[in-house]
């Protein structure tokens, strides 16, 4: 059937269910775009959900912050702060803070653009004006003197614009500052009750587009500020000060990621079976877990088979990130590190231990596609899929073999975006953070992350094959 072009809502309600018919799925999803677009919605077929054993895999596509890494602590932190700064409220003066039970489910797995207007809509009506426009104006000066993203130096000039502040940047302080090498931040407020005494009631901020086009700014200096600290090896000081645990990261790997890249990349083969015990205390650190003491003897006891099959069957994988390209290779690249030390620690045979460090130096090396928000825009993140799309296609995959891939995630956009690309095998792999989320687009949720996949299902694949009877 080849659907029309264009047709009233009777026929399109019936190529709809001739598309359901012909894909054996009944499941879609509707995609609310940012407020400044006009269309607002997009409508999606989803791929049949996925959940019988598999007697093969080509690939894996994978999501980055809360599948990969801890960073959404991060993200959720910049928001907070952003909140904080827009409505002058401050935690030692006791404002608590975003609600995690109430605000978690709206702040994790979309665009930042959601997730702002959604924080705009919830505590809009606390708005300082005279705060907001101060943090704004802030923003704009550390982003474009020390920010090192082109295309947010681009977006706040765009906003500089917009809001009609060209003139702010011919400022004689500005322009001085502007060509510093050292961000000097008492400098910078100084600046800032300038302008904003200078430039009074502007940005006038008075849409809600405008107001969330402000918001992403203050949010971005943030995020930015801490990632630029964590790159140059400064990044202990604020892990401390923000998650309030000396032994925290703020960037760390996810329970099993380690094991489980080498193992699906083929490196560790038969001595995938010598990481029981490890991803037995990984599961651990997972309390929500089910997998009983039976399950997790028999998983154990399949793992030297499940590392020979992927050793001569490697999987191709794909991290996929809402995040820009420029916060992912700062993420990435200290995750690798840790990566590499874990991996340092390894009782493996010399020459497997040589090869997993070699491509744990650099997690280019490890995946086959790197795909962030740089290689779409804003309005196209998840839950749209073009991110997925764009992963498979930059892997290879064709369309007739997506049912042998596995898609990790750990959000509700995040799992509607890869089954809406096509990948019915779908796994929700959820943290804290992402508890309130409705997973119910997934093929399974598992709470046991990585080393549940690897001991309870044994990646997915089919047991009897695996054993060759």
């Amino acid at each position: 059937m080849k659907p029309p072009k264009f047709s009233d809502l009777v026929r399109s309600l019936k190529t709809l269910e001739q598309v359901s018919a012909n894909l054996e799925t009944n499941e879609f999803t509707i995609v609310a775009n940012p407020s400044y677009v006009y269309r607002p919605y997009d409508i999606y077929v989803m791929a049949p959900k996925v959940n019988t054993p598999r007697s093969r895999l080509t690939a894996i596509v994978k999501d980055m912050d809360g599948t990969t890494t801890t960073t959404e602590e991060l993200c959720v932190h910049s928001l907070e702060f952003m909140v904080g700064r827009m409505a002058n409220l401050d935690k030692q003066k006791g404002w608590k803070g975003l609600d995690h039970v109430k605000d978690l489910p709206h702040i994790i797995g979309n665009s930042t653009t959601r997730h702002v207007e959604y924080l705009m809509e919830t505590y809009g009506d606390r708005i300082d004006l005279s705060s907001f426009r101060r943090s704004y104006f802030y923003a704009v000066l550390w982003t474009l003197q020390q920010g090192r993203d082109p295309g947010r130096r681009e977006e706040v000039l765009s906003g500089i614009s917009a809001f009609g502040l060209r003139e702010t940047l011919r400022d004689d302080a500005v322009k001085r500052f502007l060509s510093q090498k050292e961000f000097e931040g008492s400098e910078a407020w100084k600046i800032v009750d300038s302008l904003n005494n200078r430039f009074s009631g502007t940005p006038r901020l008075d849409s809600f587009n405008d107001k969330v086009r402000a918001a992403i700014d203050v949010y971005y200096q943030r995020y930015h500020e801490i990632l630029a600290a964590i790159s140059q090896g400064k990044g202990g000081r604020l892990s401390k000060q923000i998650l309030q645990n000396p032994d925290a990261r703020l960037i760390e790997p996810m329970p099993g990621v380690a094991v489980f890249l080498a193992a699906v990349k083929g490196w560790l083969g038969e001595e995938l079976g010598r990481f029981g015990d490890i991803l037995c205390e990984e599961l651990k650190q997972r309390p929500k877990t089910k997998v009983s003491s039976e399950e997790i003897q028999k998983g154990i006891a399949l793992l030297p088979k499940l590392g020979e099959f992927l050793e001569r069957h490697p999987l191709r994988v794909a991290v996929v990130t809402s995040s820009i390209e420029y916060e992912a290779r700062i993420v990435l690249s200290e995750v690798f590190k840790i990566l590499y030390r874990q991996a340092e620690s390894w009782d493996i045979s010399p020459d497997r231990k040589e090869k997993t460090l070699e491509r744990f130096v650099d997690f280019n090396k490890t995946y086959d596609a790197f795909i962030t928000a740089t290689d779409s825009c804003e309005i196209r993140l998840k839950p749209h899929p073009d991110l997925y799309s764009l992963a498979l296609h930059r892997m290879g995959v064709p369309r007739e073999d997506f049912d042998a891939v596995i898609g990790f995630e750990d959000s509700e956009s995040g799992v509607r975006a890869i089954r809406a690309a096509g990948v019915g095998l779908c796994v929700a792999l959820p943290f804290p953070f992402t508890t309130g989320h409705d997973l119910s687009a997934a093929a399974y949720v598992l709470d046991g992350g990585l080393p549940e996949v690897l001991i309870k299902y044994s990646l997915f694949l089919d047991r009897h094959q695996l054993l060759g009877e």
